[in-house]
């Protein structure tokens, strides 16, 4: 099964794992902006990873 990472660099923390079958770079962009709109407000940096 591969997965892609939602994480965030400045907090140092993973803020998710989403199957890559189900979800594409453009859901988790979707995801990214209306669950984790805090984190993009203070400044911090979140990266989408493939480990």
């Amino acid at each position: 099964m591969e997965v892609k990472e939602i994480y965030c660099s400045t907090c140092k923390k993973k803020l998710g794992t989403y199957n890559i079958k189900y979800f594409s770079d453009d859901r988790l962009n979707k995801i990214i902006s209306y669950n984790h709109t805090q984190c993009i407000r203070e400044g911090h940096s979140l990266i989408i990873l493939r480990p």
